[in-house]
């Protein structure tokens, strides 16, 4: 008779052993994926590695990483976000409008961040209570968001913001731009609530069997709440920090940001399955997409061909995503 060894006798600490074993890797291979781009990129364009380049590269990562870090939450708990990037542009306008028209910037910025919350809450109020499907739910929210934002603004630029506010995008704090500063506490924020916080908990649980977390007695709607508020809230910041570096309110901001924020997950880790994901998987995730954005505009690459290669490597991530699943069963 063989004799058993010491992981078949316990298989719980085995597969534990076994599933930080396997997310080291993965995580890993990412970071040495992002330092091949740059390692290539700097080789095809000198312009790369110079400091105004890589620093005009942190503002753009710090913005879409901060909406992909709101859709990961989404992602994990088995919903999709589409109207993040409407709900980024209507936060950056009325936050704008708000200082031209004398608020107070604190105040203005309290207000286009509840704005964000509120849409994000409406988002879930449709597919939580309504039982519209997350797809068609903020589909619907990304027109009509958009919509709005057309409308408040004329469809037209806001201009004269109030030179603080301006001025924060381009404050650098130890050789690095402010806006990177607000992604990172907001990364370290994000960690600790998936990690440590009941719910990050209960959205892992919602993604990973829905009825399950309801037989186990997770209040399904509040965190379905929770987590749609938490992708407007961060895809407000992300609108009133492009509005800040671009000195301008822009009704168009944030355009194509649901796919950049979908990728910055997918490709970080997250299964559209849900009941998977990490924040540090995403946050690598964003700096790619970005460093694949910004290296092509050095290169002058068509921004089209761009967009196809980002939506290609969405359906690659899916698919590998897929395939080891489909290996474990």
């Amino acid at each position: 008779m063989v004799e058993k060894t010491k992981s078949e006798s316990k298989p719980g600490s085995a597969g534990l052993g076994r599933r930080v074993i396997a997310a080291l890797p993965k995580e890993a291979t990412l970071i040495l994926i992002f330092v091949v781009f740059c390692i290539v990129l700097s080789i095809l364009t000198p312009r790369f590695f110079t400091v105004q380049n890589l620093r005009n590269l942190v503002r753009q990562t710090a913005t879409i990483g901060v909406v992909s870090l709101g859709m990961t939450y989404v992602i994990i708990s088995g919903g999709i976000d589409l109207s993040v990037g409407s709900v980024l542009a209507f936060a950056g306008i009325s936050g704008a409008l708000l200082m031209v028209g004398g608020t107070p910037i604190v105040l203005a910025v309290i207000v286009a961040l509840a704005l964000g919350a509120l849409l994000g809450l409406v988002n879930g109020i449709a597919i939580h209570e309504g039982r519209v499907p997350p797809f068609v739910a903020t589909l619907g929210m990304m027109t009509a968001a958009r919509g709005l934002t057309m409308l408040v603004s004329g469809a037209r630029m806001v201009t004269g913001l109030p030179r603080p506010f301006v001025q924060f995008a381009q404050i650098t704090i130890v050789g690095l731009p402010a806006l990177f500063f607000v992604w990172l506490l907001l990364i370290i924020a994000s960690i600790m609530v998936t990690q440590f916080s009941r719910f990050g908990r209960n959205v892992f649980a919602i993604g990973s069997n829905r009825e399950a977390a309801r037989l186990s007695g997770i209040n399904i709607r509040l965190n379905t709440y929770g987590v749609y508020m938490v992708s407007g809230f961060m895809a407000a910041v992300g609108g009133l920090m492009m509005t800040s570096r671009l000195a301008n309110g822009v009704p168009t901001a944030g355009q194509m940001y649901e796919l950049d924020a979908i990728a910055a997950a997918v490709v970080g880790g997250a299964s559209l399955m849900g009941g998977e994901g990490t924040i540090i998987g995403t946050v690598v995730g964003a700096m790619i997409i970005a460093t694949i954005r910004n290296g092509g505009n050095l290169l002058g690459v068509n921004p089209f061909v761009l967009q196809v290669l980002i939506g290609v490597l969405v359906v690659v991530a899916v698919m590998i995503d897929q395939m080891n699943k489909g290996r474990s069963e």
